[in-house]
């Protein structure tokens, strides 16, 4: 496979589909331009943290021994400085879209971009990375659930209501779970290399309860919004994956297996935003 694909990790871009699906599909009606230009921004967002994270932990040497996909940087198949252009690139391409989208509704959304660029390379760049502080959790829910989802359906209507702040909650939830289940994978290495993550800080049992804490406010989150459109309901279908990965967590599932709950984590949102936004066509 491309080293370069390698390293956008394709399998995690599901995180950066699902809240514009979902913001998008509540609009009453939809402006493809505006739902492209979200898209992209939101897709290279998630490439250039993905190269990002790959840069700053393998300058810093965070990634060495790891057991997770395949870094550039620590495995030697990429230099540094070839890496840091690629998020760059990656930035860049957020950032045109961004201004784009800004032009096309209002210039306010260009403040809400420079601060999630910053956010994304604040998360392990710079002299003191929050992902390092146990704070990339957090951020991952309020920029890849709430703002996302939210900014998706501003820039198709130009307003914001309970409904769409409702509807992000699960998004962001399972955003913040796959990153739950990255660092509980990594928590081991993590601790030994100073990188107090919260997986480093809750300990290994309380991390696993947190996950399932978070796949219980999603499934409270989508209860809730079935008051908005009934066949919400339809997203019931993944409460056997949901139970099947929360099993494999609680049971004490460790390295390549959480791989793979990573997977079926992002499989999860992925369908809960498809099926929230069919039942909003349909």
């Amino acid at each position: 496979m491309n080293k370069w694909v390698l390293g956008a990790r394709v399998k995690t871009l599901p995180a950066a589909v699902a809240p514009v699906l979902v913001g998008t599909s509540f609009a009453p009606s939809i402006n493809w331009i505006n739902a492209s230009l979200a898209l992209i921004v939101s897709l290279s967002l998630q490439i250039a943290v993905n190269f990002s994270n790959d840069y700053s932990d393998g300058i810093r040497g965070t990634d060495a021994n790891r057991v997770g996909p395949t870094r550039l940087v620590a495995s030697g198949l990429a230099s540094a400085k070839a890496v840091k252009t690629a998020a760059f690139a990656a930035f860049t391409t957020a950032c045109i879209s961004g201004t784009l989208l800004s032009i096309n509704t209002t210039l306010w959304l260009i403040l809400v971009g420079l601060i999630s660029v910053l956010a994304a390379w604040g998360y392990t760049g710079g002299k003191k990375p929050y992902g390092y502080l146990g704070f990339g959790e957090f951020s991952v829910f309020i920029f890849f659930g709430l703002v996302a989802t939210i900014g998706s359906y501003y820039v198709q209507t130009q307003q914001i209501n309970w409904e769409i702040v409702l509807l992000s909650i699960p998004i962001g939830s399972l955003s913040c779970a796959i990153l739950v289940i990255n660092n509980l994978r990594d928590r081991p290495l993590d601790e030994v290399a100073g990188k107090k993550t919260l997986a480093v800080k809750l300990g290994d049992q309380k991390t696993r309860y947190f996950y399932g804490f978070l796949l219980i406010i999603t499934q409270l989150s989508v209860l809730m919004a079935i008051s908005i459109n009934r066949k919400i309901a339809l997203v019931m279908i993944c409460l056997p994956l949901v139970y099947k990965v929360l099993m494999r967590v609680l049971r004490g599932g460790k390295g390549e297996e959480l791989i793979a709950v990573l997977g079926e984590t992002a499989k999860v949102q992925l369908i809960t935003a498809v099926l929230i936004s069919f039942a909003f066509f349909i």
